[in-house]
């Protein structure tokens, strides 16, 4: 653990370069001043210590932008580094030479996710660590993690938030495809993925960014294509429930997906084909509530999928508004394993009683967010908060607020967390929170 300016750091991980078995007593700043590129550990010659120098300057740009950007394009790396570290796999075993890899790492776990890019920069073996996602796998397994929110107000072009640093990215456009410009497109998070769905006329379309390229690409299927499903993901998987095939046909069928292996798998189906349905984690188990079984049959009727025994059970009137077909799905999510729903129609927030399978109003939507219907309204858990993403009412486009409450003891007190001004409409038509 990290706390305040230094700390004890211990040799948690496994490493085949065993240089010493003491713990270690370091300065937190020695990485903080490492990540932002102001202490390289410089060795060598003279003359090799400036070119470096110089090499970096060149680069200044590029690494300004990484500083803002949890992605990152490959910049040019000075060979002369590797010279400088010790040899040919010196840099690769250490990272910052004089600690060694293992506790380099351990203290890399615990920066902002947005550093990483910078990082990445400083040569080949911060590049490569970066870029293989050890450093999430790792920060997964130690429970530290951070929550993005990502969006689109534009049919091709995100942007993604950090709530705790109140940072901006910009994603690069996505493909240019048919599908994404004149139909519906779902989206989810999962690892260190953005996944978003789209459907052609006879088939359906998926495409991935990923925050270790910053960058898209497509080939993904899944064993059963579909849109219109449920969806929701658990550190590395994702699973989807439901939806319609190509042909239309409303399916019960579900299948997950692990980012990290890039397989899917089919489970075993649901109680009830069912449609526009919402879809949350709560105690580890997944929850799918609402939806249609066709255009006129809508369900209040809830269905609980245990992830160790893979079986389902259905709970009766778990969300009793009735979902409309020309509505969106109902606007679930959890925070601190507590289940939300914001009801658009009355502009309130509810809470869910596990115990007795009830709900509860808990107080009033933001005022200033409009929708059409539900429509451009997005609804999302993000670490410990609540976060409604829309445009404000009367806005005349060009602007996407983000409201905040933590929730608490007491009605909901929205904070106006950031307003979006590069988006090039206030409607927001997808929107995801990664957590890494």
């Amino acid at each position: 653990m990290l706390d305040g300016r230094s700390c004890l750091v211990s040799r948690a991980l496994p490493s085949s370069c065993e240089q010493e078995s003491k713990w270690v007593y370091m300065n937190y700043h020695l990485i903080e001043e490492v990540s932002n590129g102001k202490r390289h550990l410089e060795e060598g010659t003279e003359e090799e210590i400036r070119e470096r120098k110089s090499t970096r300057l060149s680069n200044s740009h590029v690494n300004e932008e990484l500083n803002m950007a949890e992605g990152f394009s490959t910049p040019p790396v000075d060979d002369s580094n590797k010279e400088a570290c010790g040899g040919d796999q010196s840099d690769l075993n250490s990272l910052i030479h004089p600690l060694g890899r293992d506790i380099t790492i351990n203290c890399l776990l615990h920066l902002s996710r947005s550093d990483y890019g910078a990082l990445a920069s400083l040569n080949r073996s911060f590049n490569s660590l970066v870029r293989s996602g050890e450093l999430y796998k790792l920060r997964r397994q130690v429970g530290i993690c951070e929550h993005w929110v990502y969006f689109s107000c534009n049919v091709l072009e995100w942007e993604a938030f950090d709530p705790n640093s109140r940072r901006w990215m910009h994603l690069p456009s996505m493909p240019a495809n048919d599908c994404f410009m004149f139909s519906d497109k779902q989206s989810q998070a999962v690892g260190t993925e953005l996944l978003v769905f789209g459907k052609e006329v006879t088939s359906h379309v998926i495409l991935r960014y990923s925050i270790l390229t910053n960058s898209w690409s497509s080939g993904m299927v899944m064993n059963t294509p579909r849109c219109l499903f449920g969806s929701a993901s658990l550190g590395e998987i994702v699973i989807f429930a439901g939806g319609i095939d190509a042909r239309g046909t409303v399916l019960n069928s579900v299948e997950l997906y692990n980012s990290e292996t890039g397989t899917w798998e089919t489970l075993p189906s649901m109680n009830k084909p069912r449609k526009n349905c919402s879809a949350v984690f709560l105690d580890k188990k997944l929850y799918i509530m609402g939806g249609l079984g066709s255009n006129v049959e809508s369900y209040t009727c809830g269905e609980e999928y245990n992830l160790e025994t893979k079986t389902w059970r259905v709970i009766p009137d778990m969300y009793p508004v009735p979902t409309v077909a020309t509505e969106p799905p109902p606007l679930h999510t959890v925070v601190n394993n507590e289940l939300y729903a914001a009801d658009h129609a009355e502009k309130e927030l509810r809470k869910y009683n596990k115990e007795n399978n009830t709900w509860v109003t808990l107080g009033r939507l933001p005022e200033r967010v409009f929708s059409m219907n539900g429509w451009g309204l997005a609804f999302k858990g993000c670490g410990e908060r609540l976060i409604i993403v829309g445009g404000p009412r009367g806005s005349g486009g060009g602007t996407v607020e983000l409201h905040s409450w933590i929730p608490g003891d007491g009605p909901p007190e929205w904070e106006l967390l950031a307003i979006a001004r590069r988006p090039s409409g206030s409607f927001v038509y997808n929107c995801a929170v990664m957590g890494c």
